[in-house]
């Protein structure tokens, strides 16, 4: 595992709040020449550190306004391996995240929908058909205070 020293810790900072930031601009900050920060960065990317740069879209805005997290449980494990149904629900556009967890149910999936309909249908044509599907929990979003940052 590589060590990060406080510039490292500093930068890690300065991208989480802002990823589109160029080199130039960060080495302003921190005290760094363009070169000095892009190399820092290319080998926090090579090491897995900084896996990528995402972009926070307004769901509601554009015309998403229900997600809903659910709690699935597979019926038949033996039967369906565990790959096929991640293959399958990973496929689903809706299906914003897939996490594997340990507990009452085997995956906890975030799902966006345009409305409580829209979401049914995924519901009932997607989800349910999926392979080694069992017992299915919702769960509404009614409103999300804290955003992911860094850690």
């Amino acid at each position: 595992m590589m060590e990060l020293d406080e510039i490292d810790r500093a930068l890690i900072k300065a991208l989480s709040k802002d990823a589109t930031q160029s080199a130039g601009a960060l080495g302003r900050k921190l005290d760094l020449s363009q070169p000095a920060t892009w190399r820092r960065i290319k080998r926090l990317e090579s090491e897995g550190i900084l896996a990528g740069r995402t972009l926070d879209l307004d769901r509601e805005k554009l015309g998403f306004g229900v997600t809903v997290f659910l709690g699935v449980k597979l019926a038949t494990k033996g039967r369906v391996s565990l790959d096929d149904f991640e293959r399958a629900v990973t496929a689903i556009p809706e299906v914003q995240r897939v996490e594997h967890v340990l507990g009452m149910y085997d995956y906890r999936l975030r799902v966006t929908a345009r409305d409580i309909a829209d979401f049914e249908r995924v519901l009932r044509r997607r989800i349910m058909t999926l392979p080694g599907v069992g017992d299915v929990e919702a769960n509404v979003l009614l409103s999300e205070e804290r955003r992911p940052g860094p850690l």
